[in-house]
């Protein structure tokens, strides 16, 4: 099997993969027809060393699930855990919380999850209980946090953000801002400062170019000596900022000069840490996993 680390003259290394092993398009148009489920994430792990779990985004997984992942999965294999949707200031029905967590949570009139600082870390320790499996084996990376876009400096600050990550300490938590004004003038060098200072890892993106309030910039920055995160999420403008469906917003067919761009981004960040996570999160179809192979093509 070739090598699935993609080595630079530089001090990190770049691992790629793709925001899911279990997109459907993915099992459309990309695993061999007829594959049973339970053999897709082996089949994946021979061609990608890394993933993201996004189904850990709308529930808690039980441990044995997780201990299945582990299982099926090579030694070098690592996973980086999107956090529970409640966690990262999305709307969460009540139903997606633990049982044992959903008596005391409080909802909005809409049954919506009011998360308060008790909720946070009891559901945050649910989360460690699960991934477990995976610390013990040495597979997890780090915790993803993608925050809602509705998270802007207007209404929230970073700090409500670190008791989550005391919480989950040691391992990294990826944040992932999805508000422009977040990076605007004197307020980016605040925000990569406040990562800095509080082990946090600040995420990268590739996305499409505009000034739209949603839509971030390609700021690359190094806050975590371990770890950088780069996310791809195509570059289809229309469909970002009015698509509903997450193939009408992040469908797109990266060109070997866009794929060399991220690589040239990437390349730049594995100079400041120990290892660069690109994650192609472009999925529609089979979208996501022909790009990341193919930007492992052109690394040589």
């Amino acid at each position: 099997m070739a090598c699935r680390v993609l080595k630079q003259h530089m001090a990190g290394r770049i691992v790629v993969g793709t925001s899911s092993w279990a997109d459907p398009g993915f099992v459309e148009e990309w695993y061999p027809p007829g594959l049973p489920e339970r053999d897709r994430l082996p089949w994946y792990a021979e061609h990608f060393e890394a993933v993201e779990v996004n189904s850990t985004f709308y529930a808690v997984p039980p441990a044995a699930q997780v201990k299945g992942w582990v299982e099926r999965t090579p030694d070098g294999f690592t996973f980086d855990v999107k956090l529970h949707r409640a966690l990262s200031r999305h709307a969460a029905p009540l139903d997606s919380l633990p049982p044992d967590l959903r008596e005391r949570a409080k909802t909005t009139p809409r049954g919506r999850v009011v998360l308060d600082a008790k909720l946070e870390g009891a559901l945050a320790d649910h989360v460690l209980e699960a991934v477990e499996p995976l610390v013990a084996a040495g597979k997890l990376s780090a915790f993803l946090l993608q925050l809602s876009p509705a998270f802007s400096p207007r209404e929230h600050g970073l700090d409500e953000l670190a008791p989550l990550v005391r919480r989950l300490a040691p391992h990294p938590v990826a944040i992932e801002l999805r508000r422009r004004s977040w990076v605007r003038g004197e307020r980016l060098q605040q925000t990569l400062e406040w990562m800095e200072e509080h082990g946090a890892v600040w995420v990268c993106v590739d996305a499409p170019e505009g000034d739209k309030p949603t839509i971030m910039p390609p700021v690359d920055a190094v806050t975590h000596p371990r770890v950088a995160y780069l996310r791809a999420h195509g570059r289809n403008l229309q469909g970002y900022v009015s698509g509903r469906s997450v193939p009408e917003r992040f469908g797109w067919e990266y060109s070997d000069d866009e794929l060399e761009e991220i690589r040239a981004r990437a390349q730049e960040l594995a100079a400041r840490a120990h290892e660069v996570r690109v994650a192609f999160n472009n999925n529609r179809g089979a979208d996501a996993p022909r790009a990341a192979a193919r930007f492992r093509e052109l690394a040589g």
